[in-house]
This record gives structure tokens, sequence and C-alpha cells, in this order.
């Protein structure tokens, strides 16, 4: 069920006066049968004639070829019961509150109707406990689901993490390594565009991050569009309407966004290539508003040899054990999406990624701009099996003050920051989450340019596929959406958040790429 679906489910659900407050607990497919058990739980008795009635509603959502069975269980609210609540329901409503919170940090207190629950959390963190309404949020949740009344305190303790041995295990360090940019050979050129030089080698897309008056690329075309400008000619004194094309290519080591201004003798040529067409540009890195952005002189055909394997960089191994952020598993309150299982495409299911937002100091990524800024909040989670089953969050370590912008837009302080781990510590342990996945990000390449440069800095090579839901967005709502902020397609979705902090910003993302594969059916080409 979509998530309104499943609301507009319980709303009936709930019309009758014994399951007023049920809560839907599961939904058990089996394919064999073509049925579905609907697992409800209540804190009132019910009638055998409402429990009939349930079965009814439940039929009404089902698809046409199955048929529903229903399990409704009394639950009155106990202490374990209580905490597994309110910690799953922090888990979905306050994210980046809850990354830094174990169900074990959960004290309840019964009373004759209700309870009271305190949050136990380490110096620096209750600020994001004590802020937003979150326990008047929890609060008045725990009302929906069990009697009584419940209120709710933030306690300051003490946490201490068992020490774990590290004795035994092999070292993290390795071969030196120099930035380098990797380049391939490129087969099949033929000219669409022409050329004054036919170019035998291409550079990695995914070494591309610095400006370059002179770079080759060559990759598939992922996403292509004709957009139209104006052009003021001064020696006329009027205006032109112009056209140029945007487009995304990707070598599968990564992807670039394009700009190409095509010339008269080009412009239906290129409007006859298609998504999947494999192109060779010739074209310049340059710097724009704080970021790179490359813009293609020449577009001709060509292709990467027969085979191609991307050679990869040397650095350090994949650390054996998390030594300072432990991810931990996510739990999503939220009980939508249980026949979406269903409909995700294989592609979803089959492969894993880790969704990530960063905060930081400022916007500059690139090296050639300036000073590097830094890295103050990562967030992440990982998508196995097409659902958001882990978690990573943390604060990293900066010897700088954060500027009242920063801490304005993020609402990060600097006493936030005092005793979180490196940036180096924490980018062993990122590294350690992202083997073996995708990377997927809102504009991903913003903050891939952030976790590559400071990854490379301690010898961790980032040089996994990426996808970002910016450009999909692109490709699959375009013209449903005003813009293509994250905001923007979040209330798309439905999805409500707390913007600008970085496991809201990626738990929201993920999500969001989720429904965009599921529209697509497929990955694009990476």
């Amino acid at each position: 069920m979509e998530t309104n679906k499943t609301e507009e489910y319980l709303n009936e659900i709930r019309s009758l006066s014994g399951l007023q407050n049920a809560v839907l607990s599961g939904i058990t497919v089996s394919k064999r049968d073509m049925t579905a058990e609907f697992s409800l739980i209540t804190d009132k008795t019910y009638t055998p004639a409402e429990e009939v009635k349930a079965k009814a509603v439940s039929e009404k959502y089902l698809p046409a070829a199955f048929s529903a069975r229903i399990r409704i269980i009394k639950r009155v609210p106990d202490k374990e019961i209580l905490k597994k609540r309110i910690y799953e329901f922090m888990n979905a409503r306050f994210p980046a509150a809850a990354a830094f919170l174990k169900e074990a940090d959960i004290e309840i207190e019964l009373l004759q109707s209700g309870a009271n629950f305190c949050f136990d959390v380490a110096s620096g963190e209750q600020t994001l406990f004590s802020s937003g309404k979150i326990l008047d949020e929890v609060s008045a949740y725990l009302k929906t689901i069990f009697c009584g009344a419940f209120y709710g305190n933030v306690r300051i303790v003490e946490k201490e993490r068992e020490e774990i041995s590290f004795d035994d295990l092999p070292s993290d360090t390795g071969d030196e390594y120099a930035q380098t940019t990797r380049y391939f050979p490129i087969s099949d050129f033929r000219r669409l565009d022409g050329a004054d030089e036919v170019p035998k080698y291409a550079a990695y897309i995914a070494d591309c991050g610095e400006e370059n008056e002179n770079l080759t690329i060559c990759g598939a075309i992922t996403f292509l569009q004709e957009r139209s400008y104006v052009k003021h000619n001064e020696k006329t004194g009027e205006d032109v309407e112009k056209v140029r094309f945007a487009l995304t290519v990707s070598d599968g080591t990564g992807s670039m966004r394009v700009t190409y201004f095509p010339k008269k003798a080009t412009i239906d040529k290129i409007r006859e290539l298609k998504t999947g067409d494999w192109v060779v540009l010739s074209g310049a890195n340059e710097a724009f508003n704080g970021n790179i952005s490359y813009t293609a002189k020449r577009i001709n055909f060509g292709t990467p040899p027969a085979g191609f394997v991307p050679e990869p960089r040397k650095g350090k191994p994949v650390p054996a054990v998390y030594r300072t952020v432990f991810p931990e598993p996510y739990v999503d309150y939220t009980q939508a999406g249980f026949f979406d299982q269903l409909d995700k495409p294989d592609d979803l299911k089959k492969n894993t990624f880790v969704v990530f937002d960063l905060e930081t100091t400022g916007l500059n990524n690139q090296p050639s701009m300036g000073k590097m800024d830094r890295i103050i909040e990562i967030g992440a989670v990982k998508i196995k099996d097409g659902n958001i089953s882990e978690k990573f969050s943390t604060f990293v370590a900066c010897p700088e003050r954060l500027s009242p912008e920063i801490v304005s837009l993020t609402g990060i302080r600097d006493e936030d920051l005092i005793g979180a781990p490196t940036v180096d510590k924490v980018l062993a342990d990122f590294y350690k989450f992202c083997d073996g996945c995708f990377l997927v990000g809102h504009n991903v390449q913003f903050d891939y340019r952030f976790v590559r440069y400071y990854g490379e800095e301690n010898l961790y090579m980032f040089d996994q596929k990426q996808f970002d839901t910016l450009t999909l967005a692109q490709e699959l709502i375009r013209g449903e959406v005003s813009n293509y902020k994250l905001n923007t397609i979040a209330d798309y979705y439905g999805f409500t958040f707390n913007h600008h902090r970085a496991f809201d910003d990626a738990l929201t993302t993920a999500k969001i790429f989720i429904e965009l594969i599921k529209k697509r059916k497929s990955l694009p080409l990476a």
C-alpha cells in the first residue's frame, strides 16, 4: 500500500469501536494461495462482528487476485512495549535525534493510567530531544495507540561504549597514493560534431573534479534535454532566441552533467541523439558559482574498449571492523508499503545502496577554489533488498568555529561538535559502511566531492558508482514539480522531514530514490 492508502485503511478500521486505536503491525503475503494476513493490535475489547467488518475493509485494499485474513491481538501497554513503540516512532519522525538513541536509553515509569518516559542522552545531545516539540509529539503519538496520559523528559547521563580490542585485527594501512587522473582508450570513434584531432583517451569521470581547460570524457547519455534561452545581440540591439542542450553522461565510474551550445550545422544531428548513445565530449571543466561545471565544445561518437573494467585506485583496504561510528538497524514505524515489495524492480532488490548527505562549514568542495570547507556531520542509510535497513549518523569534529550562517541553516552549534570523532576516523567507518554498495545522493556530486577529497587524504578511495535523485527527478517527474529541490520533491511524495540535517536529508532522499526507481522500473546507466 502507498502511505496514503495505509492511512485510509486505518481510518476505516478505526471507525469500529473495538479497533478505534488499532495498529497495523504487518501484512503477511502468501503467493502460493494468494492471501494476505492483516495483523492488527488493539487495546480494547472487540466483537466477532467487528472482526468480520475488519476483514471486509481489508479486502478492499488488496489486489484483485488476493483474499484477506485477519489476526487481531489485544494488547495493553507495559514497559517493553512502550520502549519499543517510542523507539520506532523516534526513528520515523525524528531520525536525526534517534541516531543518538538506543532503545535501552528510554526509561519508563508506569502510572495507574499511562506512563512517564525519559530519554537518557549524553551531554551535547540534549538539544536534539528537548527542542522541536519531540516530547510533545511522542506523548501525542502514545495517546493514539494506548489509553491514559503520557509525559516525557530528558536526562543527561555519561555514555560509554564498551572498549574493543584491535590488537589482533589486520592493519588498515595501505600503499602510498598520489592523486592522478585515470584514462581509458576510446574505441569506435565517429565524427558527429567534427574534431580538430581524433581524441584517443578519455578521463575517468570519477576523476574529473578539478578545473581543466582541455578535458575529454566518454560516456553513455542518461539524460538529454533541449532548452531555450535568450541572448542579447549587442551589435543589432536585438534579443535572439537560442537553444542549448543539457545532458548527463556516465562511464561506469561516475556521472557528469554537461552543457552544450550547438552550432547551426550540428543542431539537427544533436537532436537525433537519445538516451543510451555513447558519446565522446571535448570541452572544459570551469569554476562557476563555487562549483565545477563542464561545457562541451564538441560531441562525437565513441565507446570504451570492449570489456572495459575501470582500473581501481590504490588505497587502504576496507577496515576489518567499525572503530568509532557504529551503524545501527533502522526500523520504519510508518507501516507503509507492505505491498511495495511486489512492485519493486529487481535492480532495487538485488543491489545495495548507501544514500548519504553531509552538513559542511560551507560550499567549497574544490581545492582549486581555495581552502576546502569541512564536513561537520554525515548521515546515511543503507537500502538492502529494496528496504531501508541500517543507519549511519555522526557529528564530525571541526577545529574552526562555525559561522552564524551555518548555525542558522543546520542548527548545529560549536558545542555539538565537542568530543565528536575526527574526519579520518569517521571516514574509515563510512568507507566500511559503503563497501560493496552504490552511492546515492541528491545532487550527489556536491557531497561526493567532499567525501572523495577527505577520503583520499586518508587513503580511502571512494570509487563507488553514484546515482543522483536530482537527475532521476528531472527524468521522471518533469512538469509535475515546480523545481527539483529536495524539499519540493519530498512534498510531492508526501514525506515530511527536518531539512538541512544530514540524517534527515539522507533518509528522505532514500525514500525518494525508492519511489523514483519504482517508477522507472530499472536503474539508469551509471
